[in-house]
């Protein structure tokens, strides 16, 4: 388990109603799993009061979210806000209060990659190479592959520098059959 709150930000200077689900400059659905507690969030002001909110809380969620699924979990949350003036940020920018990565590493991963042009097909294809595989190796039905992936599964960019292609990989952790 690694708690954080998925959702986070402030609000946004256009008018109107607006939904928190598409994350932007000023926060919102983040659902960043390192952004958890002790970490200190910087988000850019864009309205007077900022008008903070936090939600979504999760238990648990591998990078990337691929479904939309993580072990959602009620939870309490404390926060400490503080105006810092004069630092105009592009968009939201994190720290963290020690390592990121004691995540479900001790009994290795299965890891399924994206070749091409596009960084979303190619994580489309990483995800698509971990659910054939779940599917078969696992005899599991499509919705719990899909849930199983989204809750412990790590989608990263693994190279952008080989142009024309680039590679995404999705890393499955072996631990979660154990």
């Amino acid at each position: 388990m690694k708690p954080f709150a998925g959702t986070i930000g402030l609000a946004p200077a256009a008018t109107g109603t607006h939904s928190i689900v598409p994350p932007r400059r000023v926060g919102g659905n983040l659902d960043i799993r390192d952004l958890s507690a002790g970490s200190t969030l910087y988000l850019p002001v864009e309205v007077i009061g900022g008008l903070f909110s936090i939600g979504d809380t999760h238990a648990a969620q591998g990078d990337g979210e691929v479904c939309g699924t993580a072990i959602e979990s009620a939870m309490r949350v404390s926060v400490t806000l503080d105006l810092i003036k004069d630092t105009p940020l592009a968009m939201p920018r994190f720290s963290t209060p020690g390592p990121v990565t004691r995540h479900l590493d001790s009994a290795g991963y299965e890891v399924f990659t994206g070749i091409g042009p596009d960084l979303m097909t190619g994580a489309r294809q990483a995800v698509e190479g971990a659910i054939e595989w779940l599917g078969k190796t696992r005899n599991m039905p499509a919705e719990q592959v899909y849930m199983l992936c989204s809750v412990c599964g790590d989608l990263r960019i693994s190279e952008i520098v080989d142009a024309p292609n680039w590679v995404v990989s999705f890393y499955l952790p072996r631990v979660v059959f154990e």
